[in-house]
């Protein structure tokens, strides 16, 4: 059950008029009280002989008994209550208690022979209804409804229960303000997927992604065709700003700009400024954001930029199981995000989709009443910041196999923050992050078939000795999983990673046991697929050109090995390490 309380209006009888009328797109359906303040009051919707302006009179009758200059100049309290998807059709009785519940609750009409307020609650659909009131008491007194939305969501939390509904995942202020009704039917109207709020969410989301200063910030919004306005102080300091799509007009033609703040509560510039501070310092002095980029990125190429963020990845995550660090760990989801809208958007075209909604799912798993202590999550941000400035992924090749290992790695950071959520009682968040981690998944599956499937046909293929020998390595170094790993399709691909391993001087039993104590295997879907990432990443090895399925040699024949024309050709394939 979801209720929103909305910002205070103005006129009792203009709200009537929506609530009693056919709805923007006639979808309200026989509009009728369910409950009032006094149980009799008159019903335009059933009764014939009864008017808007007569329930509007007896409503707003504390209001106007008022002297003129003490009326509260916003006196209408509106608040919705929708029942969940899932959940039963409610009677009106039923509808008609919860209506006299969240009045209760929110300090509306408190009972117990307190003051209260004149209130109706008119239902025009199956699935919600809407609560009227007027902000001036019975005794002329103001109602104590300071943070009236979080007792409706509290009081909420108590009727799921025992009516048996649908439990809704509690909110912490922090989610992002939901587009209106009038901004979907517009986007409707523009043929639009989404609102332009949503839209200019994303893009501002994407546009803080990696950026070392507010210049470069404010350069990429300009760069990806929104409308800017700074807003500056007399000093000439910057305070803040908004933006807005070049189509989207108001009635008067004019744009209609959104502040950072009213997008998400960690777009304000305030918010920004706090996840820039602890790399402004690294950008050089005298560069612009374009050139104080990513050379390393440019040069290496995405593949190399994927395979470094996932051994960020891999450092962040035993900050999200440390006890009482929680600073760190909301730095670590913040930064996640920020390289899950760096992913998004240098996905190839196989997983763009998929990206984008783990990005989009995982926002909200990204903020917290936590303070985020950003300076520990430098690592990622850069990670971020060289996925961006490495450019697009091709999605094949050493491009598509570095875009699994980083996803492979990025899954398991996920999991850890719904776990992470569940014990900080963060049930939004978490919700969020499980279903940002189906995304992922999907996207994984998409990404790790064909080089999993090289690597595969290339462990068939090893000699009968080496396959035995790596057998034996599995079973010493990871005797407790060894008849999982031995037995999963994916087995043969570990072997090809193993033989590839000593080929180049590594030993696979350390790589194995290094590999293995990074982080719990048994919740993976594969074993042996994850270990496969783990070591290739560990080991620097590529995973994309087919290697010659020998055994093991020593250093010094790879090292003659590479002197022969083929050897370097074999090389140069590994560039984009």
């Amino acid at each position: 059950m979801i209720p929103s309380v909305n910002t205070p209006g103005s006129r009792t009888i203009g709200l009537l008029a929506y609530l009693y009328g056919p709805g923007k797109r006639e979808e309200h359906v026989d509009p009728h009280l369910v409950a009032s303040f006094d149980g009799i009051s008159p019903d335009p919707g059933r009764d014939p002989s009864a008017t808007l302006k007569d329930l509007q009179l007896l409503l707003d009758q504390p209001v106007d008994a008022l002297p003129e200059h003490r009326r509260p100049a916003k006196h209408v309290w509106h608040c919705s209550v929708r029942a969940a998807a899932d959940d039963r059709v409610l009677s009106d009785e039923e509808w008609g208690d919860i209506a006299r519940r969240i009045v209760a609750a929110t300090g509306i009409d408190p009972g117990n022979g307190q003051p209260g307020c004149r209130w109706a609650a008119v239902r025009h659909a199956d699935d919600h209804i809407h609560i009227v009131a007027t902000l001036v008491c019975e005794d002329g007194s103001r109602p104590d409804d300071y943070r009236s939305g979080r007792r409706a969501q509290d009081e909420c939390r108590l009727i799921e229960k025992e009516l048996r509904l649908v439990i809704v995942n509690a909110g912490d202020g922090t989610a992002a303000q939901r587009p209106t009704s009038a901004e979907r039917h517009k986007a409707e109207r523009h043929k639009r997927e989404r609102t332009v709020r949503e839209e200019l969410r994303e893009t501002v989301r994407r546009a803080v992604t990696g950026a070392a200063s507010e210049e470069e910030f404010f350069e990429r919004l300009g760069a990806a065709g929104l409308l800017v306005r700074q807003r500056i102080a007399p000093s000439g300091d910057l305070l803040g700003y908004t933006v807005a799509l070049p189509g989207d007009r108001n009635k008067d033609g004019r744009p209609v700009f959104y502040s950072g703040s009213k997008l998400a509560p960690d777009l304000s510039l305030p918010r920004i400024r706090e996840r820039l501070a602890p790399d402004a310092a690294q950008v050089p002095h005298g560069l612009a954001p374009s050139e104080a980029g990513s050379p390393l990125g440019r040069r290496a190429g995405p593949a190399y930029a994927r395979r470094t963020a996932a051994t960020a990845l891999w450092d962040a995550l035993p900050r999200l199981d440390e006890q009482g660090d929680d600073g760190s760990a909301a730095a670590q989801l913040s930064a996640t995000g920020e390289l899950l809208d760096a992913l998004a958007k240098t996905s190839a075209a196989t997983t763009r989709h998929e990206l984008r909604d783990a990005a989009r799912a995982f926002e909200r798993a990204s903020r917290s009443r936590v303070r985020a202590q950003h300076a520990e999550a430098r690592a990622l941000r850069k990670a971020a910041r060289e996925v961006v400035y490495a450019g697009p992924s091709l999605g094949r090749g050493e491009d598509g196999a570095g875009t699994a290992m980083v996803l492979s790695a990025l899954l398991f950071v996920v999991v850890a923050a719904a776990r992470w959520h569940n014990q900080h009682q963060h049930a939004q968040q978490a919700a969020a992050a499980r279903q940002a981690a189906e995304h992922l998944r999907a996207a994984y599956r998409l990404t790790a078939h064909v080089p999993l499937t090289e690597l595969r046909q290339r462990g068939r293929r090893l000699p009968r000795p080496a396959r035995t020998r790596y057998e034996m390595t599995v079973r010493k170094a990871l005797p407790h999983l060894a008849d999982t790993v031995l037995t999963e399709p994916g087995w043969d691909a570990l072997a090809a990673t193993l033989n590839d391993a000593a080929r180049s001087g590594a030993d696979p039993e350390t790589l194995l046991r290094e590999a293995s104590g990074q982080r719990e295997l048994h919740s993976a879907d594969s074993v042996s697929d994850v270990l496969v990432w783990r070591i290739r990443r560990l080991a620097d090895l590529p995973t994309h050109s087919p290697q010659p399925t020998t055994t093991p040699v020593s250093r010094a024949a790879v090292r003659t090995a590479r002197t022969t024309p083929h050897a370097d050709h074999r090389r140069s394939g590994r560039t984009s390490r």
